[in-house]
């Protein structure tokens, strides 16, 4: 027997989600391709955990429909989707063995005993816990446990798993591994997946395609790179990633291509739509660059602070246009605070915005 799950698309048509006069999730539609992980991702009270509870029948849609497959799910209760989802808390029960932990769902399902052990065991060894079943979760790590939770929603081959904030609990180091497990078993397994979190890099490094929400609203959706390169407007480049926001002017648009004034210099940069006027630029901290002071960068600054970080140098800039978050590779040579320095920017990293 090998776990897989039927990989069904999602889809939400129109979904809203209102608690009393408060308006949760308004008018969302998006897609979720069979065998692939879409994360929902916003600051709290955005929507996105409450989309993910109406995905999973945990909350019931105000009006429009969810499908699950082809299946109009809308008004199912959670019982009746094919639906796993992997919590937060890990919610594992204390007096069961990890692998009675791990069958619990199989279990309550009815199905035969020896099935039931060996999809158990099966669970374990995906997740890197085979021999582990005796023990009890008190016995185990946080990652070990959010594992044993995970395996709990693999065992039942669901057609979508689900995750709610599942690495919230974990130390930096044990994120940074869990996620990368997790991203290798969606894709070994061929399983659609939605996950919720806050966490920017989280969801770089995990998704097929990310949902930025804010205020029970889409502001934009597309692959990692899309949404970190292309934002579309100063919110969705500040949350994804960091970003410096800074007042420019569109003098002119000729091909495509925005003729831009950046305090008393001028940059070309693709117009991405926007007219003559003001507008913001948005600059990632990888794209400045710092040279001596007068020497033909798009801003004079001058260093207030400067963090060494072992593998890069992190400074914050003082200018004309508010202070700047620069990321510098050289730590051979780091530039002392007070000293004055041109900014200078790279092509790649450096984005006209919507304000």
């Amino acid at each position: 027997m090998t776990l897989r799950g039927k990989a069904a698309r999602v889809a939400f048509e129109g979904v809203t989600k209102a608690f009393g006069e408060v308006v949760a999730v308004n008018k969302v539609s998006f897609e979720v391709e069979p065998g692939t992980l879409v994360t929902l991702l916003g600051p709290s009270g955005c929507g996105k955990t409450t989309t993910l509870r109406m995905i999973a029948g945990l909350e019931m849609a105000t009006a429009g429909r969810i499908l699950i497959g082809d299946q109009d799910v809308t008004q199912l209760p959670a019982t009746d989707r094919d639906v796993s989802m992997v919590f937060q808390s890990y919610a594992l029960f204390p007096h069961m063995t990890v692998a009675e932990n791990v069958a619990y769902g199989l279990t309550m399902s009815g199905f035969p005993k020896p099935e039931t052990r060996e999809r158990a065991e099966e669970g374990l060894n995906l997740v890197g816990l085979g021999g582990y079943g005796a023990r009890l979760p008190s016995e185990l790590s946080g990652g070990q446990q959010q594992r044993v939770a995970v395996a709990r929603a693999l065992v039942l081959e669901p057609a979508v798993l689900l995750f709610d904030e599942p690495l919230s609990n974990l130390d930096a180091k044990l994120r940074r591994r869990v996620r990368e497990d997790i991203r290798d078993l969606q894709q070994k397994l061929g399983l659609t997946s939605v996950y919720v979190t806050h966490d920017q890099e989280e969801a770089l490094a995990v998704s097929d395609r990310i949902i930025v929400m804010r205020n029970a609203e889409i502001a934009q959706e597309g692959s990692p790179r899309d949404l970190y390169e292309q934002p579309s407007d100063s919110f969705v480049a500040d949350f994804i990633g960091d970003a410096n926001l800074v007042d420019a002017e569109i003098a002119a648009v000729e091909n495509g291509v925005a003729q831009v004034r950046i305090g008393d210099a001028e940059q070309s940069l693709p117009a991405r739509g926007l007219s003559p006027g003001p507008v913001k630029v948005a600059i990632r901290p990888e794209a400045i660059r710092l040279a001596e002071s007068g020497n033909g960068g798009v801003l004079e600054a001058q260093v207030s602070k400067a963090t060494y970080l072992g593998s890069h140098m992190e400074y914050t800039l003082a200018t004309p246009q508010g202070d700047l978050f620069a990321v510098d590779p050289n730590i051979d040579r780091p530039v002392t605070v007070g000293s004055g320095v041109s900014i200078q920017l790279l092509r790649h990293g450096v984005t006209l915005v919507r304000g």
